[in-house]
């Protein structure tokens, strides 16, 4: 393996990727950055998972002049998410290198981005739509980009981009060094390579395998407004002693954890933009068992080491097989087992075969709880806390009480009503959970039909009420 210490980066580069904590570059890595630090024009043809942020994202830090405060470089991806997720990771990149990076995406009030443009940015990241946008109020000027790259482009194929892409790429200065990066080569994207790439050099990387042997996975194929109410009944069904619930983003990690401490659960929640204190007196509240259930992000939960994880659940799918596996390695630690379940929408299932295929592992499905079964687990709960208290004695005390209830009612009449003491039955209170945009649609191969051409641009998340009957 290639040490980052092997590829003649800077200090500022190689503080922050140790900070980040990699000290060996992954297979694209090591082939992209030293090609990209040439200035070469590459094809990437890899998988999400691989480590490709770091693998463009490093060389471009490394060629930005701090003295010209003119956009220096772009990079273009599908999905507001991955937008945001790649202008994170650039961020922690060039930390050290006082590097300026900015994400625009729809969805986002576009004067606020418009004043962020003002603060001289020099580096964009961005969806085709809002860039496009930008450029033609005449806000982004991109004539001194000096590095251009496409993130997932047979993603932005698929979700009906490819106009936009090449819109953007005529106001590009023609010299640039273009980077492409993409899972699959269909024949449109090889022909922007041929129209808008000068000798590219191919880099071909397999994602690696990994492995969570000791984990039982599942998923529920659910609507997305159908979510909280299946997370709710499962959590009553399964009663974990500690559980993680990961959610796609911060205001989802919020409203997840209000609306379970709503319905009576014990929870809270961790993302980026809380404290630090904050964040590890979440974390020790969760290790001490004062709350039930940790809702985080993907990049709050990274590097956590917590024993005693029984179950993790999914809410939303990740976009990437590597970022499943860091979600579900929080249980089933140290030799134990543990069990994760992933809620699934009808047109997210193309990223579940994309998992299954990267782990080596069919996830089994499972069918949603009803809440006569919710109601039923939790009954079965405060039974077994009552033989617990039993095996454990220290009950004398209790025990002249006891015998005047016996001698007044029907022994089953007194279990059923401590039962009904000790149960929390299923709560259907009605939440609020903001409907966020699946992720685009990726095409299942295990089933026939074709992925769509374009994808709701402009959508606006919606706001709705979770109080909906058994399925």
């Amino acid at each position: 393996m290639t040490k980052f210490s092997e590829l003649d980066l800077s200090p500022a580069i190689l503080r922050a990727v140790k900070r980040m904590g990699f000290e060996e570059a992954s297979p694209i890595q090591a082939a992209t950055i030293p090609l990209s630090m040439e200035g070469r024009d590459i094809i990437g043809q890899a998988q999400t998972g691989t480590g490709k942020t770091a693998a463009f994202g490093i060389p471009l830090i490394e060629k930005i002049d701090h003295r010209n405060h003119h956009i220096q470089g772009m990079i273009i991806a599908p999905t507001r998410e991955l937008a945001i997720q790649v202008s994170e990771e650039l961020y922690r990149i060039g930390q050290d290198s006082h590097v300026r990076v900015l994400a625009v995406y729809g969805g986002q009030d576009i004067q606020r981005q418009i004043r962020a443009l003002k603060s001289r940015p020099q580096i964009i990241v961005g969806t085709p739509g809002r860039i496009l946008d930008h450029i033609n109020r005449g806000i982004l000027k991109l004539d001194k980009v000096h590095t251009l790259v496409l993130d997932e482009a047979d993603e932005m194929l698929n979700m009906g981009f490819i106009d936009d892409i090449e819109a953007i790429l005529s106001n590009v200065p023609e010299d640039r060094q273009t980077l492409l990066f993409s899972a699959t080569m269909p024949d449109p994207i090889r022909k922007i390579a041929e129209r808008f790439m000068r000798n590219p050099e191919l880099v071909r990387v397999k994602a690696k395998e990994m492995t969570v042997p000791l984990i039982e996975q599942y998923y529920i194929k659910a609507q997305e407004r159908e979510k909280f109410d299946v997370l709710s009944r499962l959590l009553d069904v399964q009663s974990p002693d500690l559980a993680i619930v990961f959610g796609r983003t911060k205001r989802r990690v919020d409203e997840l954890a209000n609306a379970l401490n709503v319905r009576g659960y014990l929870a809270e929640g961790i993302h980026g933009d809380l404290s630090q204190a904050k964040r590890l007196s979440v974390l020790k509240k969760f290790k001490e068992g004062k709350i039930d259930v940790l809702v985080a992000t993907d990049v709050a939960a990274r590097g956590l080491d917590i024993s005693g994880v029984t179950h993790v659940y999914n809410y939303d799918i990740p976009q990437d097989p590597e970022s499943y596996v860091h979600r579900i390695g929080r249980t089933g630690r140290a030799g134990r087992e543990g069990m994760a379940i992933t809620f699934v929408t009808p047109r997210e299932m193309g990223y579940l075969r994309t998992v299954e295929q990267t782990t080596r592992k069919r996830m089994t499905p499972m069918r949603p709880p009803t809440w006569d079964e919710a109601f039923e687990g939790q009954q079965r709960l405060s039974m077994e806390r009552i033989g617990d208290t039993i095996k454990e004695g220290n009950i004398d005390e209790y025990l002249a009480v006891a015998k005047e209830l016996l001698e007044a009612y029907d022994p089953v009449q007194v279990t059923a009503a401590a039962l009904k003491l000790m149960t929390k039955e299923p709560d259907k209170t009605p939440v609020h959970i903001t409907e966020e945009r699946p992720l685009p649609h990726k095409k299942d191969h295990n089933r026939r039909g074709k992925p769509s051409s374009s994808y709701n641009k402009g959508r606006k998340p919606r706001r709705t009420t979770t109080n909906r009957k058994p399925y």
